[in-house]
């Protein structure tokens, strides 16, 4: 068994959460009772997620996508209620880790779907160095060939604007809701971007540019981060470790 604090500790000499500028809290957002020997990871802190932890006995969650957001009502009703009161009620301890999560350089979200997509990573853009770069195969003649692939590997549908029939040898991608971060990629002079989602002027940019932008899901291209981090550190600590995946077809 392992006290929370320490499962904390090496959460943190991990992901080194105080080397980002993020959105909400990042590491404890719940504290629980329980000494932790099954660790169950998932994406987001859903009531879904809880409840599912809940039934498989489990002492402490790592997730992605916690409760607790900069700007947020932060009044306990409602759904967060809901969701603090299973936690609280069971003693589970809640972690969450958003952009160092995102950013780890091997077990991170964008290392990972590196690792599922066949993406040989070659270096980092953006801001906080959150965007990859990385080549391409030469099995993919075009921007649709990759969409197909990318659909294919990660079972949701995939929507692809712009591109050209041109071979897709340099790729730059950023897991989630990076859509903001396209530009930047254009001007790593890519031949494609996949994240998560698209919003309104990117569809525009692609089609002028000729970058491919790929939207394949923020869950889709997140599901993988939290579970191999979470294995890493259990596997030091000499804990139990299960995924839950909730499906989310946003």
């Amino acid at each position: 068994m392992t006290h929370a604090n320490i499962l904390g500790q090496a959460f943190d000499a991990l992901l080194q959460p105080d080397k980002f500028r993020d959105y909400g809290p990042n590491g404890l957002q719940v504290e629980g009772d329980r000494d932790v020997k099954l660790l169950v990871s998932g994406v987001t802190a859903s009531r879904a997620l809880i409840e599912a932890a809940i039934e498989a006995d489990a002492d402490a969650i790592l997730v992605h996508h916690g409760l607790f957001w900069r700007g947020q009502d932060g009044r306990v009703t409602g759904w967060m209620r809901e969701r603090l009161r299973l936690l609280l009620t069971h003693g589970i301890h809640l972690f969450a880790y958003h952009l160092p999560l995102d950013a780890h350089p091997e077990l991170g979200n964008n290392a990972q779907l590196a690792r599922v997509l066949g993406l040989q990573i070659e270096g980092r853009f953006g801001e906080q160095d959150l965007g990859f770069l990385g080549a391409g195969t030469p099995d993919w003649s075009s921007s649709q060939v990759l969409a197909d692939h990318v659909a294919a590997v990660l079972g949701h549908s995939v929507t692809c604007v712009g591109g050209t029939d041109r071979p897709v040898r340099r790729v730059a991608w950023c897991t989630g809701g990076a859509q903001g971060y396209f530009e930047s990629a254009i001007a790593q002079g890519v031949d494609a971007f996949i994240t998560g989602e698209i919003s309104e002027p990117q569809a525009h940019l692609a089609k002028e540019t000729g970058v491919a932008f790929l939207a394949c899901g923020h869950h889709a291209s997140e599901r993988y981060g939290a579970p191999a981090v979470a294995a890493r550190v259990a596997q030091d600590l000499g804990l139990q470790h299960r995924f839950i995946e909730i499906d989310n077809p946003a």
